[in-house]
């Protein structure tokens, strides 16, 4: 019985080690990692990327008209 006891916290305390953290990845990030992959998929990825990067740029700019226009 004691051997048993013994084993069970040998056990639990086992699995309490002290692992660092994963970094978690951004959405945007994880994207990136995809397109630049060679999976099955990944030139939509780059392509869909390519177009939002776009579509950011262009708000940006329409922003900064709007921005000077508010001057």
């Amino acid at each position: 019985m004691r051997f048993a006891i013994v084993g069970l916290v040998v056990m639990l305390t086992a699995g309490c080690g002290s692992e660092e953290p994963q970094p978690t990845r951004t959405e945007g990030a994880r994207d990136s990692a995809i397109a630049e992959s060679a999976v099955p998929g990944a030139a939509g990825v780059r392509s869909a990327l390519s177009v939002s990067d776009s579509a950011n740029a262009r708000r940006a700019r329409e922003d900064s008209i709007m921005s000077a226009d508010d001057q």
